[in-house]
């Protein structure tokens, strides 16, 4: 069976990764509690990845999986993209990120709120090889929160393949489906199984 070593101290990825790759027959450890946090210095959600697999991978001395995931909204040229979760600034609550995402885009038609949200997942191993895949989804940036689901901006994100429910209405299985991390987790399971 294969296994790795998670570098995300986020419960809501790990809980995330742990259940999709379980499926697959892949197992997750949990990242050992006096290994900092990784800086994410990159200008790309490839590089940020790779960053932190690659750090865990050389504390624990195996190999190691990562995420970096990014909304990405076209009327603002992209933004918040990889700074995502520091949209707000670098303490900044999932509530504050979304919070000045919606103003940013107040006045902006629904028409205009097209967005996507892309994963990339990297494994590092311990002879210095590694390997990035990726997934998406796509959707609209709604004006206001809705459901108690998920995490992040899931409140506001509506999910083409959920017919317009956000990731926040969404149960853990049906997000698990149809999710930008669960795609990428489903590319990573094909490329392993190579």
């Amino acid at each position: 069976m294969t296994s790795f070593v998670l570098a995300t101290a986020n419960a809501h990825k790990a809980l995330e990764i742990r259940s999709v790759l379980a499926e697959f027959g892949v197992e997750v450890a949990d990242r050992p509690a006096n290994i900092p946090e990784v800086d994410e210095t990159a200008n790309t959600l490839e590089g940020n990845a790779l960053l932190k697999a690659q750090t865990i991978c050389r504390w624990v001395g195996g190999p190691a999986i990562a995420d970096d995931t990014g909304l990405f909204v076209d009327v603002l040229g992209g933004a918040p993209g990889v700074h995502s979760a520091r949209y707000a600034g670098a303490d900044a609550s999932d509530v504050d990120n979304v919070n000045k995402l919606l103003s940013e885009l107040l006045g902006v038609p629904s028409s205009q709120r097209r967005a996507r949200f892309r994963t990339v997942i990297a494994v590092a191993y311990p002879d210095g090889t590694s390997l990035t895949v990726d997934g998406t989804i796509e959707g609209s940036i709604l004006e206001e929160p809705r459901g108690d689901q998920g995490f992040g901006y899931d409140p506001v994100f509506a999910a083409d393949d959920l017919n317009g429910r956000t990731l926040a209405e969404a149960s853990a299985t049906e997000k698990n489906s149809v999710s930008h991390r669960s795609r990428a987790l489903g590319a990573l399971a094909a490329t392993l199984a190579r």
